[in-house]
């Protein structure tokens, strides 16, 4: 595990001992209705309103701290770092809300030095040593999906034609996606302590790949063709990737999709815009693998999730899982591969989701009901989201 520099410490110590005056920081509320705990809760507060608070605050210029005045690991992004004017999206931090917490106080203060960057628990990459895949992880579960090369003459006998989701599971809370990949394509596929890859995607929709559903057969596209990463931690890792056109049954069907990957999460916020000719609206059916083991199916009409919970035998138990935000599901459905959550679809408008997988060997999940426990909670914070409380800016 990475430990921060002790030049870290040093220049906490100097915040610490040389406070910013009243007028860099000011207080931001954020309060929640649940009763539940909601722990890893990120909260994204708009750089614009930040330097509305603090008008010449700089981006590498600012910390957060809790009611205790305990230094919170920050990160703020920046999603258009190419821009000549700098537009700042998010300062973002992570709170863990106990039960009957619903709600904390933060300061938001400026620095007279930079903030180094906090250790990551995040992470996401292009892998073009491994045939173009796309990986990414956090400190709970790992994935990764097949690019371009894979679907090419280099690829020999793994060519695969395939846009689902491949879960690696993991036991730790480091990194471990750069270190698998120099194991090589069989080692990771055996555990030694640290975790393994154990589930077998081929062309299904894996863990929270989709298609486009005509009520008999699901359409779906080729490979990525190409990525951008918006984001990499320490708290968040946000990145894109774009799937060329494909037939779905006479319509062409094209698609964008942003990940949302946060610290302490099962669960990926996913962000499909698709662009459909010729058609308004179509419907989408979001999979999970049945892979012909023994598992089992629970789906939440009400609430809209669904989970499949799978016997690996001697690598233990794997739950995954799609969320559908409040609001979306149009129904379940199968087909020979997949279990499928259904959702209509406008071209243009994204679909919002949360997918994701757990582990029983880890020490967040031991049962099924663990696992679903955790689907029903991260829905129930959907319909409760965070509510933000801003003073009044500072007269100029």
């Amino acid at each position: 595990m990475h430990h921060p520099p002790p030049l870290f410490w040093l220049l906490a110590t100097l915040v610490i001992t040389f406070p910013a005056q009243a007028a860099d920081k000011f207080n931001l509320t954020v309060t929640h209705d649940l009763a539940v705990a909601r722990p890893a809760e990120t909260i994204a507060v708009p750089f614009s309103e930040v330097r509305r608070q603090i008008p010449d605050v700089l981006f590498d210029h600012v910390v957060v701290r809790d009611a205790t005045g305990k230094l919170i690991p920050t990160q703020p992004t920046n999603f258009n770092p190419n821009s000549r004017e700098a537009k700042y999206d998010d300062l973002l931090f992570q709170h863990d809300f106990k039960a009957g917490e619903k709600s904390a106080t933060f300061t938001i203060e400026k620095t007279s030095i930079p903030v180094p960057p906090f250790a990551a628990k995040v992470f996401a990459r292009y892998v073009p040593e491994r045939l173009d895949d796309f990986a990414w992880e956090n400190d709970r579960i790992a994935h990764r999906v097949y690019g371009p090369r894979l679907d090419s003459p280099e690829a020999g006998s793994d060519r695969m034609i395939s846009s689902g989701i491949d879960v690696w599971c993991k036991r730790v809370r480091y990194p471990i996606v750069d270190r698998w990949y120099l194991k090589g394509q069989d080692a990771y596929h055996t555990d030694t302590g640290e975790g393994l890859d154990l589930y077998d995607v081929g062309p299904s929709r894996g863990c929270g790949g989709l298609g486009i559903w005509d009520g008999q057969h699901l359409y779906v596209s080729h490979n990525y063709q190409s990525w951008k990463v918006l984001a990499n931690g320490p708290i968040r890792a946000v990145f894109e990737l774009t799937y060329e056109a494909w037939d779905a049954g006479g319509v062409k069907v094209s698609e964008v999709k942003r990940f949302t990957v946060d610290a302490g999460h099962n669960l990926d916020r996913i962000e499909s815009t698709f662009t459909f000719e010729g058609k308004p609206s179509l419907q989408v059916g979001i999979g999970i693998s049945k892979h012909g083991t023994k598992g089992a199916l629970t789906q939440d009409e009400k609430n809209a999730w669904f989970s499949y919970w799978e016997d690996f035998e001697q690598n233990g138990h794997v739950g995954t899982g799609v969320v559908l935000s409040p609001g979306g599901l149009a129904g379940f459905a199968a087909d020979e591969t997949n279990h499928l959550i259904l959702a209509n679809v406008e071209s243009g408008k994204p679909l919002v989701y949360f997918a994701g997988a757990g582990w029983d060997r880890t020490i967040d999940f031991a049962s099924q009901e663990d696992w679903n426990a955790y689907l029903a909670a991260q829905a129930a914070r959907l319909k409760s989201p965070l509510h933000l409380a801003f003073p009044p800016p500072p007269s100029s």
